[in-house]
């Protein structure tokens, strides 16, 4: 989980910085940090609550933000379905883009679901105790920190050190192609509504590549 951590430590301190600096005390900004775990909900959620915006429109920001998790969990669950509700619950909580990422290739690989499921929460409890961490550093450190240094430009390199080499044949490049280009193009869309239809769109290309790959399979045959 080394290069997942490289661009969460620093992005846990910027919202670490950003919860402090909004007023939050630090009660609130380190149960923020546990409950939420998610850097993208959770400054999206700081902005509305510096801008005075009511309780109910903070929750369904965050939700839209967080319907990308609905796509990871459609994946998961064929690999988490022989598991008791127990380790589903607990496992839903720490899933994250990174957790996801490493943990499905474990699935893929491992010789009973025991295994992966234990590989899952390995890499989630990892994360979440390092978000933890970084948010706390982040607020006592304050405004002590230049906002000129940047730190969240570190977070799309801990993706693509995730993304690469889960891009292992056609139909999957394909996909991360097309909701690549997606996103930007459906970038005016409201609420981050971009993130999830370029979600879609990837699989829905993904799922096309995929099935035209069989259909030449089979004609070749």
């Amino acid at each position: 989980m080394t290069p997942p951590l490289i661009g969460i430590l620093p992005f846990g301190v910027v919202c670490g910085v950003a919860a402090q600096s909004i007023g939050l005390s630090a009660v609130e900004a380190v149960g923020m940090a546990m409950i939420v775990f998610s850097g993208a909900a959770q400054i999206l959620a700081m902005q509305l609550i510096a801008a005075g915006a009511p309780f109910g429109v903070i929750v369904l920001t965050c939700l839209v933000v967080g319907l990308r998790l609905m796509m990871y969990s459609a994946a998961m669950a064929p690999h988490l379905k022989p598991l008791p509700a127990r380790w589903r619950n607990l496992l839903a909580f720490v899933l994250t883009d990174q957790a996801f990422a490493a943990a499905i290739q474990r699935f893929r690989s491992a010789a009973h679901p025991g295994e992966g499921a234990s590989y899952f929460l390995g890499t989630g409890a990892v994360l979440w105790i390092a978000w933890l961490v970084s948010n706390v550093a982040g607020y006592l450190a304050g405004n002590v920190i230049p906002a000129a240094w940047s730190l969240n430009f570190i977070v799309p390199l801990c993706f693509l050190a995730l993304l690469v080499p889960a891009l292992e044949d056609r139909p999957t490049r394909i996909a991360a192609l097309a909701s690549g280009v997606a996103v930007v193009v459906l970038e005016p869309l409201p609420m981050r509504l971009s993130l999830v239809c370029a979600g879609l769109v990837g699989v829905a290309a993904g799922l096309a590549a995929a099935r035209a790959a069989r259909v030449r399979a089979g004609r070749a045959r």
